[in-house]
C-alpha cells in the first residue's frame, strides 16, 4: 500500500492524476489493480455537543483525535488479507455519517491518501511506500476556501476563523512534523508530472511483476488473495 500525505487541498487531485496516468479510472471497480482510500472517510461520529460546534466552525477535524484510527487499523489488517471492505461515507455538510458505505474490493496497489496517515506508527508501517506531498500555504488556504464555499456551503468569514484557529496549527503541530517519515517528498502537488510520472512507474512495475513478484498468493511482501464480489454498494444497517 502507498500513503500519500499531504494537506487536504491537493491529495485528491494527486490521487487523481496517478490513477488517470494509470489508465485505472476506466475500469470497472471490481477490476481495478489500484485502488483510493481517503482518511477523510473516518472521521469519528461526532456526539451532540461536537456537532454543535463542527456546525458553528468550533471544532478540530484536523486533530488526530477526529479519526477513527481503530477502524482505519481494521479496514488496513483486512485489505492486507485480500478482503473486500467496506468505507464509510462521510457527509461534510451534516458532519456526519451517512447511512451507506462504499465497497473497495481487492487490489494490488492501495493508494491511501489522509493529513495525518504517518501521524500513528501503528498504521505508519504497514505501509511499503510514504509519500508527501508539500504545497504553498497560499495554495493550500486559497483552495480550502473555494471548496468549502462551494462544496460544503459554508461562509468565507467562517472558513477563514477555522483556518486560523485550527487548521494551520495543526497542520504545524501533527501533520508537518511527520513529513520525515516520507520516502519520497513531493513539491507542487499535482503540477509535479515529472514526481508524479515516476510514482505511475514504479507502480507499473509492481503491476507488471517487474519490482515485486507475486509468489505464491503474496503481493507486496503481504498475501493478498483476490476475491472479486459482485456487489458494490449498500445501505449501512443500523
Amino acid at each position: 500500500m502507498f500513503p500519500l500525505q499531504f494537506d487536504v487541498f491537493l491529495q485528491s487531485s494527486v490521487c487523481e492524476k496517478i490513477m488517470e496516468l494509470l489508465g485505472q479510472n476506466k475500469i470497472d471497480h471490481h477490476q481495478r489493480q489500484v485502488v483510493i482510500l481517503s482518511q477523510d472517510s473516518f472521521y469519528k461520529v461526532l456526539t451532540p455537543e461536537q456537532k454543535a460546534k463542527a456546525q458553528k466552525g468550533q471544532f478540530n477535524f484536523d486533530h488526530p483525535d477526529a479519526f477513527d484510527s481503530e477502524l482505519i487499523m481494521q479496514t488496513l489488517r483486512n485489505i492486507l488479507q485480500g478482503e473486500t471492505v467496506q468505507i464509510p461515507v462521510y457527509d461534510f455538510v451534516t458532519h456526519s455519517r451517512k447511512q451507506e458505505f462504499v465497497t473497495v474490493y481487492p487490489a494490488d496497489v492501495v493508494l491511501f491518501e489522509g493529513i495525518l496517515m504517518f501521524y500513528s506508527q501503528e498504521i505508519r508501517d504497514l505501509f511499503q511506500m510514504k509519500l508527501f506531498v508539500d504545497t504553498d500555504p497560499d495554495t493550500r488556504l486559497s483552495r480550502r476556501v473555494l471548496r468549502d464555499i462551494s462544496e460544503r456551503g459554508r461562509e468565507l468569514e467562517q472558513v477563514l476563523t477555522q483556518y486560523i484557529t485550527f487548521v494551520k496549527p495543526a497542520f504545524e503541530e501533527f501533520c508537518l512534523p511527520t513529513k520525515k517519515y516520507a520516502d519520497v517528498i513531493i513539491p507542487r502537488g499535482a503540477d509535479n508530472l515529472v514526481a508524479i510520472n515516476l510514482i505511475v512507474q514504479h507502480i507499473q512495475d509492481i503491476l507488471n511483476g517487474g519490482l515485486n513478484k507475486r509468489h505464491n498468493g503474496c503481493v507486496n511482501g503481504h498475501s493478498t488473495p483476490r476475491q472479486r464480489r459482485t456487489s458494490e454498494s449498500s445501505s449501512r444497517p443500523h
